[in-house]
């Protein structure tokens, strides 16, 4: 596939849209469908044994929560759920905010970063690269499959720790020149996070817990399940057999963020409404939704730095969705309309899975 990359970034802040300087007035349009009864029927139409969809309407917030399983002994709404892939979102927001304050530039080659004895080649995979999947590694590195075959159905990506993910990397041969075609790959965001941590001495979890999490008031948010019974349990694609956390093993920038909905809707209104997140944090938020990169036919593919972006009759509609082996995620915002939506089940990906489609019409108002 392609790419075409858009105006060089990282890059100066440039101007503002609007969108990211005005709040959009906190009294909804009296023609607002009722949504309570739009996420009562996502609810059921998700087809899961815990589900919550969290919704956030020029400042009004409606959660609702059900599923085909008995409820769990806590409200579904408060449990801590795993977002898998949409982990990217806090990962790109994270090197926004690096950029932002000079700690990088988004230019740096990741092999000078990880083995600083290492030529970094006359076209290296830069961090910009591997944030916006144009490195051109793989899905998943070289071995995954064989060391993660025994623990298949259960934690394959826990077989895999930090130090086999950057051997991997600092191995592998390029077959296509980075920045000429796209490939979704949890393998270079994980390398991302190792190489954020080498450049800044700082663990990616400290790193984004201290950067993103902290300043945001995430504290539903962590980055590893434990014995607190906060964690939503997850469940195989039957919907009944129970699965283990997930466990991120060296892929933790690309998979590891578990979180309350109440917390995750938080982190989509920062993006809503940057103007009113923490200072610090403003300038990424703001970032975090300029396009970098169109891809495909006609290049109507749109990414930002964490982002998926596509287009509406009103405005850019952002997204990423995310699974585990035993959940899903769905996370999205429409600065037309002042919308967010965060959306959290607790079943494994199958064929023609109705949940992220569901979740996605939601957002879009289809």
């Amino acid at each position: 596939m392609t790419t075409r990359p858009l105006p060089p970034w990282p890059g100066g802040p440039g101007p503002l849209d609007t969108e990211d300087t005005i709040r959009t007035p906190a009294v909804a349009p009296a023609d607002v469908p009722p949504d309570d009864r739009l996420l009562a029927d996502a609810v059921t139409a998700s087809d899961a044994p815990d589900v919550v969809f969290a919704l956030s309407r020029h400042g009004h917030r409606t959660i609702r929560s059900g599923g085909t399983a008995p409820p769990p002994p806590l409200p579904r709404e408060d449990l801590r759920y795993e977002i898998g892939s949409a982990t990217k979102t806090f990962t790109g927001l994270l090197l926004a905010r690096l950029i932002h304050v000079g700690a990088l530039s988004g230019g740096e080659p990741a092999t000078a970063l990880l083995d600083g004895g290492r030529p970094a080649g006359a076209t290296p995979v830069t961090l910009a690269h591997l944030i916006t999947h144009t490195s051109g590694l793989p899905a998943l590195p070289a071995g995954f499959f064989l060391r993660g075959l025994p623990a298949w159905h259960t934690n394959p990506y826990a077989r895999f720790p930090a130090s086999r993910v950057v051997d991997a990397y600092l191995r592998h041969r390029q077959r296509h020149r980075p920045g000429t075609r796209w490939r979704y790959s949890n393998y270079g965001v994980a390398v991302l996070g190792h190489a954020l941590a080498a450049a800044t001495g700082t663990p990616w979890e400290d790193l984004v817990t201290d950067r993103v999490l902290r300043p945001l008031g995430l504290d539903g948010t962590t980055l590893r399940a434990d014995d607190s019974g906060l964690d939503a349990v997850g469940h195989g694609r039957d919907g009944e057999t129970p699965v283990p956390p997930f466990d991120a093993g060296g892929f933790q920038a690309a998979g590891a963020v578990r979180a309350t909905p109440y917390d995750l809707l938080a982190f989509l209104e920062a993006h809503l409404y940057p103007g009113e997140a923490p200072p610090e944090l403003a300038p990424a938020l703001r970032a975090v939704r300029r396009p970098v990169l169109r891809r495909g036919l006609t290049h109507r593919h749109v990414h930002t730095v964490a982002w998926f972006r596509h287009p509406t009759d009103g405005g850019p509609l952002y997204f990423h969705s995310g699974a585990t082996l035993g959940q899903q995620a769905f996370l999205g915002f429409r600065p037309d309309t002042g919308t967010a939506l965060a959306a959290v089940c607790t079943r494994r990906f199958r064929a023609h899975d109705p949940f992220v489609a569901t979740a996605y019409a939601l957002l879009a108002g289809e």
